[in-house]
């Protein structure tokens, strides 16, 4: 009952405003102040300010919320611990499948698991998954800009 009261007085005191605003020829500010005014008693209409006090005021809810706040305090945990594990959901199923001996397909040639023809030795890979760099040789390493530049005529 308090409450419906207070939105009352407030949208009659926001309705005071706008008509003051708009007395004063600023109608767009004057909509716009009315249209905030009018939401309180909008809100004491349709029930809802009932519903938020019965929420605000019963331990089961406070209760309901706090457990909804541990699950998603549990998931976010769950998901932290997973990333600085350094492992993806992708690497887990590929690891899972090449475990049971899926990786390659039973029918695969040997020439689609070489690269160009004849079988060349496993390259060697750092932990990251990349290939190693070689080194170039120092006339190599500008080659291509120093054509640009003589192509350009500088």
């Amino acid at each position: 009952m308090l409450a419906e009261t207070i939105c009352s007085a407030v949208s009659a005191a926001g309705l005071g405003i706008a008509a003051i605003t708009a007395y004063r020829k600023r109608f767009l500010t004057a909509t716009r102040i009315a249209a905030y005014a009018l939401v309180p008693v909008g809100l004491v209409m349709t029930g809802v300010v009932e519903w938020v006090s019965d929420v605000a005021f019963k331990p089961s809810v406070w209760l309901g919320f706090g457990l909804l706040a541990v699950a998603w305090l549990l998931f976010m945990t769950t998901r932290a611990v997973e990333r600085r594990s350094g492992t993806t959901r992708k690497e887990r199923r590929a690891a899972r499948a090449a475990e049971k001996g899926a990786a390659v397909a039973p029918a695969a040639s040997s020439s689609s698991l070489t690269s160009g023809a004849g079988a060349t030795a496993p390259r060697a890979q750092d932990g990251s998954g990349r290939k190693p760099r070689q080194a170039a040789e120092p006339g190599d390493d500008f080659s291509d800009i120093e054509a640009i530049l003589k192509k350009h005529g500088l």
